[in-house]
Parts: structure tokens; sequence; C-alpha cells
């Protein structure tokens, strides 16, 4: 191992004994394995991403630049995106009384839900600009449309309300914002249970747990997914093929809980289930927003490798993968993980390149994603770091190198 890995975990073990704390007591605070710490002190597994390094120092309460004070200090524009404003302004927005308030009167919900459909399309395609302008618009109609009706046509209003408001949580859970997606999430559920349709509100799960994961609130995942998995098993033991798609999508994310836990062999169970259950679909659909088949599974796949540090797996898996089948969104995240899996080998123009990739793909997944942050901050500090292209893409993506 490097000598920075062995300076690193001489300091964290320093740091660690000051505050009188046992590994098995720091691992706990940190949400990971005893092993995984004593792996970082000895100076045989690396710290590769900022955001774990920035929590180990959190809970040391010493300051980040003790535990490596080696680390460039690079600004990152902390200016919220606009769409994640306006999102959060929708929300604040008292919609829902307006509409008790107003007189009743008939609504377009023809129109409204190809509205909604449209919104969906532009999420996949990681085009939160105009989707949040789309959203600001639909969100107060929508809330409108299904007080101004009754009966099926009412419970038809309510489920594509409750799409929107899935909609919304998907931006802001991806833009930072899980406060304002929680909300989101939860009124979706809502109006979800209100049209009667069980899997809409599986859905919301699903959307609840990317929310918790984003915001690394990791028994809440579980907790989510596993009660929602739990739920759906009837559905999929009768081979409903939108419960499927649910439920390996809820299993994919518990298995990158697991792996970022450093939980290894729950993880690959997690996964393993998810693939039989592509399998069992035997294609990749699109049921509920979740993308979900055996394409979507290997992503995964390669996701969970890079989190338990794993970059040949993760390479391995990824050389005979083809991702032209996922949307324009998933595609720029896979890019962004093969960039993770080659920055933990040291390979600074492999991770360029795929990052170069990913915002050519979807530029405002890419463009001030902590992610891709904690990469490009990681490769300045070596001397490929210092190359042109690689300070060229860092302001790019919204840095100061």
């Amino acid at each position: 191992m490097t000598d920075d890995a062995q300076a690193l975990g001489r300091r964290v073990a320093q740091a660690r004994k000051r505050r009188g704390l046992s590994q098995r007591e720091l691992a706990r605070l940190l949400d990971r394995s005893e092993t995984w710490l004593s792996q970082v002190e000895r100076g045989v597994r690396k710290i590769d991403r900022m955001s774990v390094l920035e929590r180990v120092a959190a809970v040391l309460e010493v300051p980040l630049a003790e535990l490596a004070p080696d680390r460039p200090v690079v600004a990152a524009t902390h200016e919220r995106p606009a769409p994640a404003v306006d999102l959060t302004l929708a929300l604040s927005s008292s919609n829902a009384l307006t509409a008790v308030l107003a007189e009743r009167s008939s609504a377009n919900l023809q129109e409204l839900t190809g509205s909604v459909d449209r919104a969906w399309s532009l999420v996949h395609a990681a085009e939160y600009e105009r989707v949040s302008e789309l959203l600001m618009r639909l969100l107060p109609a929508l809330e409108f449309a299904a007080r101004a009706s009754n009966g099926e046509v009412q419970r038809a209003a309510y489920a594509t309300l409750a799409r929107a408001y899935h909609a919304c949580a998907s931006v802001l859970s991806k833009l930072g914002e899980p406060s304002a997606a929680c909300v989101s999430a939860d009124r979706a559920i809502a109006a979800a249970e209100r049209s009667g349709d069980a899997l809409l509100m599986a859905e919301g799960a699903f959307r609840l747990a990317l929310v918790f994961q984003s915001a690394r609130f990791y028994d809440q995942v579980i907790q989510t997914a596993s009660t929602a998995v739990d739920a759906l098993s009837g559905r999929v033991d009768a081979r409903d093929p939108a419960a499927i798609s649910l439920s390996g999508s809820l299993l994919m994310q518990m298995a990158i809980t697991d792996a970022r836990r450093n939980n290894a062999d729950q993880a690959y169970a997690h996964l393993a289930e998810a693939e039989r259950l592509g399998q069992v679909l035997g294609a990749d659909r699109n049921d509920y927003g979740t993308e979900f088949g055996p394409a979507n599974v290997t992503l995964h796949q390669v996701t969970v490798a890079v989190e338990l540090g794993d970059a040949g797996r993760a390479l391995r898996i990824a050389s005979g993968f083809d991702s032209s089948g996922l949307s324009p969104e998933r595609r720029s995240r896979y890019q962004l993980e093969l960039a993770r899996a080659h920055a933990q080998r040291r390979d600074a123009p492999a991770a360029v390149a795929a990052i170069h990739e990913a915002l050519q793909i979807a530029p405002e997944l890419v463009v001030g994603h902590p992610t891709v942050h904690a990469l490009l901050t990681d490769l300045l500090r070596t001397e490929s770091g210092q190359a042109t292209e690689v300070r060229d893409l860092a302001r790019r993506v919204g840095m100061t190198p």
C-alpha cells in the first residue's frame, strides 16, 4: 500500500485513541465494520472518497486537514441548482388548500397525464431544468384535477398526481435535496393510496429508499426497502412484472447499502436475488420508472464492487457490458462508476475519460455532483492530476482547482 495510506491510517488511529474510542466503537459511529477500520489504520485500505474522509474527521472531531494535510483545498460552487430551488418552492406552495377551496370544474386529465409522461422522460434524460419548469405547472393543476372529479376519474387523477410527485422526489434526490425529496415522496404515497394502486405506493417506497440512500440514512434504506419487498412477495411469486421490477429495484438499493457498510456477503446476496428477478423478466423494462432489468442489475453489480473497493471486479464486469439500452441518466451514472473504479487503480487518464463521457451524456447530472468532486479532488493531489485536462475538467464541473 502507499505511504499516503499508511500515514492516514496512523493519523486516524492516533485521533481515535485521543478520543478514547476502541476500533469497534469508532467503526460503529462510522457505520462501518471493525475490519474496515482496522484495514484503514494499518494502511492496507485506502479511503478513496472525500465524503468518507470528511465523515471520519467529523466523528473524530478533528479538522480534515489534520487527517490529510496534503489534500489541496478545492472550492466548489455551493449555489443550489435552480431546479432544486424551484421544486422546493413548488412543494412549499399551498396548492392542495387552493384546490380544496376552489369551485369545482372539469380538468383535462388526459392532457395532464401526457404531461406527466413527458416529465418522466425528462427525468430519465437528466434534463432537470426542463422537468422542474414542467412540474411547477403540473403540480397545482393536478391537485385541482384530483379534487374536481370523482369515482374512477378521481382515482386516475390521484394516480397521475402521485406519479408527478414521484418525479419531483426523484429530481430533488439527485440534486442533493433529501428533505424536500422526502416531502414529495410522502405526498406521492398519500396520493397513490387514494388512487387505489398498491404498486404505485410501492414505487413510493422505492423513491424513499433512494432519498435515504443519497442522504446516507442506511437504517432507513434497509427498513423501507425490506418491508416493501416483503409486502410485494405475493405479487412477485405470481410473476407480476411490475411487482418484480419494484422488488428487484429495492433489492439493489439494499445491496448498495450493505456494500457501503462493508457487508460484502449480504450485498452480493441481495444482488443475486435481483439478478434472478431480472432473469425472470428476461428483458429490460421501465415499470413505475424503475428501469429494472438485466442491464440495470449489471450496472448495480459494478456499483457494489466499486463501493467494496474491488475495482478489478468492477472493471471485469464492465468489460462485457453494453449500457446503450439504458436511459441517459443511467448511462451517465455508469460512466461515473467506471471513473471511480479507474480512480481506485490510480488510472487518472481513464477516470478523466469516463467523467468526460458522463458529462457529455448528462451534463446536469454531472456538474456539481459530489462523487465527481470527490474523484477530481483526489486526482488533483496526484502528479497526473496536475495535467491541464484534469484541471479544466474540474472547472467544468464547478470546482476551483
